[in-house]
């Protein structure tokens, strides 16, 4: 019993148990479907969240571009669910029919060579992955092993996310330009539309995501995540015990961009279109918020987080239009000024210790004194002293003398 309590304590099994049955049980049963389907937006910023706590709370790396790298996961199902939309039948009215439609306006009279493996759906699904990998690898071993890092770090990949957003968008023809991939309806003729679709997804989403955290917890609970957390704190002591930084740092940045392109795709499929606002510096940035919200070092707060962030986006934006960008504004300055660590700090420094308080106060309080003996109290007393005999004692004769005297 001790060693599955101390299995459990391991690998957080508690909160990430908790967090699924939130997830897979009570909104759904709580939401309709409009609402579901939003929430299953907002999980799908939860996975560059996640590989953000893996590269910034663990690595110690911060990245500002990690909308590249979900863009380029939900560009890439987004061009296999666009060559499936634009079947000759579909597109006979156009000029050059089975192209997509964005092609046939500017002119381009036949599919691109680097379009036609997206028609295979395997294709599709490893480029989700493959892609934004290769772009990570690019990027981190050319600063990594020339030892660049920290806030030069960080603007590089800004860097790289506004040329990412400019290529989008000047390449028109080949990416939709500044409106993107749109009217992404079947997947191998299934209609996403649907409320049954969406509800599948959903769930499709909450599973990938629940694998994703166990996959990272696992990496946090081995040698390579003690290995990261030293490289974080004392990157010179572990390289100068013989480990090379820039595989471990390399190695992260390129899980966080896997989980990232894996967020995007279910984007795409949940919401029906990829477009460049996705891609840029200020979404990259929204999403470091969504990790420092709920907690840089915990995977289930960075879930809790980007839940949190966009929930109120949600909710501020519908409630109050004129005000709602001030009020995330104030949310973003309070939950950081308040909570330096985030939600998983709140709970792990304040409310965890509370509770530990209260509940051995109620045992002690449930726990009767201990039941004296029942001659304890005459035992514990000390001897009475001697006292004189209460009657006086008798006179001598006259004449008689006492003894001892």
């Amino acid at each position: 019993m001790n060693a599955l309590k101390a299995w459990v304590q391991r690998y957080q099994l508690a909160s990430l148990v908790l967090l699924t049955v939130l997830l897979a049980v009570v909104l759904p049963l709580a939401l309709d479907v409009f609402r579901l389907n939003l929430v299953g937006k907002y999980l799908t910023y939860a996975f560059v969240a996640i590989g953000l706590v893996m590269v910034w709370g663990y690595g110690g790396v911060l990245s500002l571009g990690q909308g590249v790298f979900f863009g380029l996961g939900g560009y890439a199902m987004a061009m296999f669910l666009k060559l499936e939309a634009s079947d000759p039948i579909s597109t006979k009215i156009q000029s050059t029919p089975g192209i997509p439609d964005f092609m046939d306006w500017n002119q381009i009279t036949a599919l691109p060579a680097f379009w036609v493996p997206f028609k295979s759906l395997p294709f599709a699904l490893a480029a989700v992955v493959v892609v934004p990998t290769l772009l990570a690898w690019i990027v981190s071993f050319a600063m990594f092993k020339r030892r660049v890092g920290g806030v030069y770090f960080a603007i590089i990949t800004q860097a790289v996310a506004l040329i990412c957003t400019v290529l989008i968008i000047g390449q028109q023809g080949y990416t939709g330009g500044v409106n993107g991939m749109t009217d992404l309806k079947t997947l191998w003729g299934w209609d996403t539309r649907t409320d049954s679709a969406k509800v599948i997804l959903y769930y499709v989403c909450v599973a990938l995501l629940v694998a994703s955290i166990v996959l990272c917890r696992y990496i946090q609970t081995s040698k390579l995540g003690t290995l990261l957390l030293a490289m974080r704190d004392k990157e010179d002591r572990v390289r100068f015990s013989g480990y090379d930084v820039a595989n471990f740092k390399v190695f992260t940045f390129c899980l966080a961009a896997a989980l990232s392109g894996i967020g995007g795709a279910l984007f795409t499929l949940q919401v029906g279109f990829m477009s460049p606002s996705f891609v840029g510096i200020v979404p990259s940035i929204e999403m470091v918020i969504y990790a420092a919200v709920g907690g840089r070092m915990s995977l289930v707060g960075a879930v809790y987080g980007a839940l949190l962030v966009n929930a109120g986006k949600t909710y501020f934006s519908e409630s109050f239009p004129d005000l709602w960008l001030f009020l995330m504004a104030a949310l973003f300055i309070g939950v950081t000024m308040a909570f330096p660590m985030g939600l998983a700090g709140l709970w792990e420094e304040r409310i965890v210790p509370w509770w530990k308080g209260r509940r051995e106060a109620l045992r002690r309080a449930a726990v009767p004194p201990p039941v004296p003996w029942p001659n304890a109290a005459a035992d514990a007393q000390p001897p009475a002293p001697a006292t004189a005999p209460s009657h006086p004692a008798a006179p001598l004769p006259p004449g008689t003398r006492q003894q001892g005297v």
